[in-house]
This record gives C-alpha cells, structure tokens and sequence, in this order.
C-alpha cells in the first residue's frame, strides 16, 4: 500500500466473498475496514507480475480493471472512455510499462493493442484489430510476437478488411509498417511486391510445446536474426507456406526454405539449425554459419527418426543439441546427442568481428538511442562463445518521433497529437486546488525507456501550471456498493463524487433526509465515504449540497432502507405501478430534473433526466452516414459526448449561436438524432427570438445540411457526414419516460 511505513495499512483478502479490504495495523476491526474497490474481485482475476498487480471486477455487466504499481494504492486503469473492453490480457510488464491487448465491445476475433504509463495506469492505442486465435486449452492467443534482444520491437498481424498482414514496430508500438518482401526467391528469380499492396507476411504462435522451437524465433543473444514462417502476398495465408530469415532486424528478408522448418540457435546465433516439420522419420537436418545465407545438409543418424522434438543444451557457448523421436510408432524414445564442436577449429579473434548499427529503414535513432552491435564477419568460421553484446549506444537527440500521444490524445494524419472526442483536457485539474499545482499535458508523453535528451524534450513534456479555482460540477452521490438499498439498522457508506471545482475550498453539506445532516470543508476529508446508520425503513431524500467562492452544485439520491423481515415478506408480491409510460404537461419554460425509480424487492433501478421546456421550437431529425453505426455502444455516456460533438460541427458550419442549439442523440440503431432549434433570450428575457427567426434559422441549417456542409471526425480517419431527415414545428413539450430505459444508478441529461 501506499507509503507503507507511515500508514502501516494491513491488506486482508476474503476468499470467500472475494472482497480485498484494508484497514489500519494499530486499529483494524470491522467498523474501520475499508473497500478500496466498489464490488467483488472476480475469481482468478488476481494477476502479479513485476512491479504491477492486477485485478478484474465486474459490475453492470461490465468489467473493470485496477493496478498497483510497486504495491501502491490500487488505482482504476485508464482505457479510452469508449473502449468499454469485454477481456484483456497483460502481454508485457517489461521496463516500467505495462503492454496489454483489449477486446472491446464491438471486436470479436481481434484485440486492440494499449501501452501505459509507468504507473500502468493511462493506456493509448498502440495498434487495432491484431488477430487472435484459440489455444488447444481454449486459451486467447494473439498474433503478438516481441522480438528478443532489441526492447520496443514487435511483430503484430493486424485486420484489416477481412485481410491479416503483419506489421513492425521498433519503438513500442508508436510507429507501425509492413514488412518488405524479398527482392528473390529461392531459386534467384525477382520477386515483383510492391508495397502496400504486396509485403511479407509472417505466422507468429511461439509454440507452447518446450521441446519444438514454434514457427517463429529469435534470441537475446542473436539480436538481429529472426526466422519465421510466412506468405509473399496480399495478406497472410496457411497455404504456401516458406522459411524466410532476416539478418537486419527485419529491415530486410530473404526466403531459406519451401517448407516448414523448426530453427535452433546455437553458439550465440553463430550457429543456426533447421529441421523440417513432417510427419515422415527423417535422418538429415541443416547448418547456416553466416545468419541463414547458406546452409549445409548433415545426417544426424544413420536410421531416418521419427523427430518429436529438439532441445539446445543450457550454456553460453552451446553447440550440442539432442533431438529426440521414435525410430517406429512403436519403438521406445530415442535420444540423440549431436555436438557440433569439432566444426571449428578455433575461438572467434576480434577480428573477426565486425560492428552492425541498429537501425529501421535508415534510420539509426531508434527508443532515442543509436546502437551499435558487434556481429561475427559472414565468411569467418569460428566459434564465438560469451556472447560479443552491444558495442556502444549513443543518446540522440529527441524528435517529435520519440514522443506518443498522452492518454486522451489520439494522433491524426499530420502527425499531431489533438484531444479524442470525448476528452476534456481541463479533466486534468479536477483533482487539484487552488494554490496548488498540476502537470499540464501537452498532448505527448515520451515513449517509456526512450532515451533521447534534449531537442524538443521541453516542448513536448507536460507543464507543471497553478491550479484554476473552478466551480463544482458534476457532482454525484452513491452508495459504495452501487446499490440503491441499504438495511435497517446497519451502516451504510454514501460517496460524494465531484467531475470538476475545488476540492480543498469546498463546503458540502449532506441531509440524509432522516432528519440528520453533517457538513465537511473540504473533500478530501470524505475519501472513506460518509457512513450513516438509518433506524426507520423508508424511502429517504439524500442531498448533497457543494459551494465555493466560484459557484455551487447539489445531487439528489433516493435510498430505500428496508430490512430483511420486510424483504421476505415482499419480495415476490410485486405491486406494478408503472404502465409503459407517464405523461405531463409543464406549465413554464425552463429546466426541469426528473427522476424515476423502479424497485422490486431490495433491486432499485433508476433513471435522471434533465428535460429543456420551451413554449416554442422546431425539431428537425438528423441522420449520419452509416460508419457511425460502428462506434456505437448504445449508451447514454455515448450519446451525450456524440451530441455535444454534432452540435459543435452545426455551429462551426452554419455561424449561428450555439444557444440557439440543442442537439440529443437517440437511443438505438441506425444512429439518428433530433435537432432542437430553440428561441434563446438574454438573462434581461428580452430580444426573444419570433417564430419567424426559428424558421428563417431551421432553413439555414438545412441548407448547410442539403449541401454536405455539416460532417465531424470521430477519431483519425473516420469522418462522419450529418444529414436532414424531416422539419416539425413544435408548440408544448411532453414528457414520456418508458420503463424499460431506466438503468440502475445512472444519471442520463438530455
């Protein structure tokens, strides 16, 4: 936990209800045990690796995840706001950060690729839609393949249109491309591939079988060799399948067989050996001493194997490899020793290496570095033992290339960082008080273990900046457990949640509608939540009232306090009060907040929603080009940000205030939404516009509408065209809440 020494917290997990609790070593008894999450741990969620441990809970149906960070406070993990992922699963802890694939709700045979902070906290996209499969076991497996010997290289296969090819990437998933075919074939013939429309493609499931080498390899000690199986093409095939190798780190390839083979490293990689994938008894393997350019036929054995697997004996300066099968289906095992020693006749000099730069298609800054290895000379034929290593690495100076896009930011076609649609950089400070100070993004946050220095460093890492005074907003309260019930006689835990104001200067007054009511001074004081005992069954009015120098904000919540007589008493009588709908007229413009709660037994559902009552308006329902039926989950939180973004491409197109605008996307799909053209009038309630204005308004904006004026871009390279539907004139504004639209603990503004 966090700041151990000073705290001395005291972690307890209950097994049973799979409930992680803290309380404090000095004092820990049930009345000061706290829940540091809002539910139950999911079984089997629990996930330790490195500095991180990771944890699932699910709630609404939804899962959501938590990491600590060198045993530190459990913090939620920041995906982006609408990935809503349905699995995840960690690939990389490796140097501080923290590499996972996320299925999110609209994929179902790809994952989506996210790298993190530090802290494993903030996650941006590094890739979409990389393909997965299913392990013999039924395990998740995704085309993910980390190259060994150069952190931040991996090879990913990604979809796109029914289509899978592999991508590369030397820094961390910040830049991606195709591979490069080979300019030859086997044989010497050209290949004729131009990219992007033909590359090479390349099968990345590392085997789970430790005897069999998988179709894929590389080696910390070999870092600029890989070897793999693949296609030439469009996209990546299971048929005609070849053994490609690159001697570069993937820059460049060249194909060493037609069929499958398993490759084995030996001597540092000085020495690599290929077996062919068959089911026939086979006596013959293959040698390369210069990185796969040239290979030699060996017999292993003078009677054809059966070959079931092949292990390289531990060591730096291995050349034994034993090779193990059956001579017939219904012989025993036999074992196969093979040295290799008595090849060479010396040990490597150091001239008979020669120095090979790291770099991707030219470009030898690469994690902010230039690195220099020492690789034996092709045509030297000796052995190398302890492996040469790096000979030298120089920082570079640091380039917009050496910095991601921070959480919240998405990178558009021009290389800029700019704020996703639903990301509000001023979120930021919510946390923060006046006087004190925050780190202000800037859009970029250096790609983790980059070590460039220098350059645009400054200019591209975040600014520490006072803290505004701002006043409260969005603020909530709910129960610790999410529930809207709370037992007779027994302790309650109310949260009072604040988007956005002044945490440090801030009044709350709480009424528990009981006839109590506490006040704080500041937030901070009520992290643990309010904890209030009700001695009467009921349903009671909480409020929660928030001011500041700045302004001020209130919450309502309806609790039923029952108690468990009652409960078996009434939960299976049902009382329907609700017939599908409830009509009412509002007699005066202006705002109105109804809420509305649905309850059978102890299980509440409710809905809140902010009605905009005019006497006079125009309706005009808006379509979108069918693309935007992809992004959308079909809730609220959704439809809130979406309408706020529709409205802004409205006023951007047409000039006409936005106060004139109201804009609410509904529920379902083909996604559509209605336009409310509204008659603003100044805080004086004068200069209301006519009748005629609405109208001479509405025709502004079909126009702009008619002439494919109106489109927004929803994320990079994904534009969405606005449409007209139909024009209504409306005089009064009824209300109809149906049933089925309440949702539990959600507050939904129109």
């Amino acid at each position: 936990m966090e700041g151990l020494q000073k705290q001395q917290w005291a972690e307890i997990e209950n097994f049973i209800d799979s409930q992680y609790l803290t309380c404090r070593m000095q004092n820990c008894t049930d009345a000061n045990k706290n829940k540091p999450f809002p539910g139950y741990i999911d079984p089997d969620s629990l996930i330790v690796q490195d500095d991180y441990v990771f944890v699932q809970l699910t709630s609404g149906g939804r899962p959501h995840y938590y990491v600590s960070y060198r045993r530190s406070t459990f913090a939620q993990m920041k995906l982006p706001k609408y990935a809503l992922p349905k699995d995840m699963h960690v690939i990389s802890t490796d140097e501080n950060q923290v590499f996972a694939a996320v299925q999110e709700w609209n994929q179902n045979d790809t994952y989506n690729l996210y790298i993190s902070d530090t802290r494993g906290v903030y996650f941006t996209l590094a890739l979409e839609n990389v393909q997965s499969s299913r392990g013999p076991e039924g395990n998740v497996m995704i085309d993910l393949y980390e190259v060994a010997g150069i952190k931040g290289m991996f090879l990913a296969n990604k979809k796109i249109d029914n289509q899978v090819k592999t991508f590369i990437t030397y820094n961390k998933g910040r830049d991606w491309r195709l591979l490069q075919a080979p300019d030859a074939d086997l044989r010497g013939d050209p290949v004729h591939c131009l990219l992007p429309y033909c590359s090479l493609h390349l099968h990345l499931k590392v085997s789970e079988n430790p005897y069999t080498s998988g179709i894929i390899a590389s080696r910390d000690t070999a870092p600029s060799i890989i070897v793999a199986s693949g296609n030439i093409g469009s996209e990546l095939s299971d048929s005609d399948i070849s053994m490609f190798v690159s001697s570069d780190a993937g820059n460049t390839w060249r194909q060493i067989f037609e069929e499958e083979h398993s490759i084995l490293y030996l001597d540092q990689g000085g020495v690599l050996v290929a077996m062919k994938h068959t089911s026939l008894p086979i006596r013959h393997l293959w040698l390369s001493f210069d990185e796969g350019r040239s290979w030699s036929k060996y017999s292993f054995t003078s009677i054809p194997l059966f070959v079931d697997g092949v292990l390289g004996e531990p060591g730096e300066e291995t050349l034994i490899m034993t090779v193990f099968g059956h001579f017939s289906h219904r012989s025993e095992w036999q074992l196969v020793k093979v040295d290799y020693k008595s090849i060479f006749d010396r040990r490597c000099a150091e001239e008979d290496y020669r120095p090979w730069q790291l770099h991707s298609q030219g470009e030898a800054c690469i994690m902010g570095a230039k690195r220099i290895y020492k690789k034996r000379k092709s045509e030297r034929k000796c052995m190398q033992g302890k492996y040469a290593g790096a000979m030298e690495s120089e920082p570079c100076v640091c380039t917009e290339a050496d910095f991601d896009c921070d959480y919240g930011y998405e990178r558009h076609s021009n290389g800029q960082c700019l704020p996703a649609f639903w990301f509000n950089p001023s979120s930021l400070s919510k946390d923060c008080s006046l006087g004190q100070s925050y780190l202000n993004s800037t859009g970029y946050r250096k790609v983790v273990s980059n070590n460039c220095t220098d350059g645009v460093r400054e200019q591209y890492t975040a600014k520490p900046q006072k803290c505004p005074g701002k006043a409260p907003r969005g603020l909530r309260i709910v129960t610790a457990d999410g529930k809207l019930t709370a037992e007779q006689g027994h302790n309650v835990t109310l949260m009072v949640q604040l988007e956005e104001g002044d945490v440090q200067r801030t009044l709350i007054q709480v009424d528990f509608g009981d006839g109590i009511a506490v006040s704080y001074v500041n937030l901070s004081s009520m992290e643990d939540g309010i904890k209030h005992v009700y001695q009467n069954v009921g349903i009671f009015r909480v409020t929660v009232q928030v001011d500041n120098s700045l302004g001020s904000d209130s919450a309502v919540l309806y609790l039923h306090v029952t108690c468990m007589l009652l409960l078996l008493l009434t939960y299976d009588i049902p009382l329907i009060t609700l017939e599908g709908s409830i009509s009412f007229k509002f007699t005066s413009e202006g705002m109105n907040t109804i809420t509305v709660q649905v309850s059978a037994g102890n299980a509440i559902l409710q809905d809140t929603k902010t009605i905009a009552v005019y006497e006079e308006f125009r309706s005009l329902r808006l379509a979108f080009s069918p693309n935007l039926d992809d992004y959308n989950p079909d809730i609220p939180e959704w439809r809130r940000d979406i309408s706020r973004v529709i409205k802004k491409s409205l006023v951007e197109a047409t000039g006409i205030p936005s106060q004139h605008i109201l804009v609410a996307v509904l529920p379902g799909l083909p996604t559509a939404a209605e336009l409310f053209v509204l008659p603003y009038q100044d805080a004086t309630r004068e200069n209301k516009r006519s009748p005629e204005d609405l109208e001479q308004i509405s025709e502004v904006l079909i126009h702009k509408l008619n002439q494919n004026l109106v489109h927004f871009e929803l994320k990079p390279g994904v534009q969405v065209l606005v449409h007209a539907a139909h024009l209504t004139a409306g005089q009064s504004l009824y209300l109809e809440v149906p049933a089925s639209n309440c949702t539990e603990g959600k507050s939904h503004s129109l």
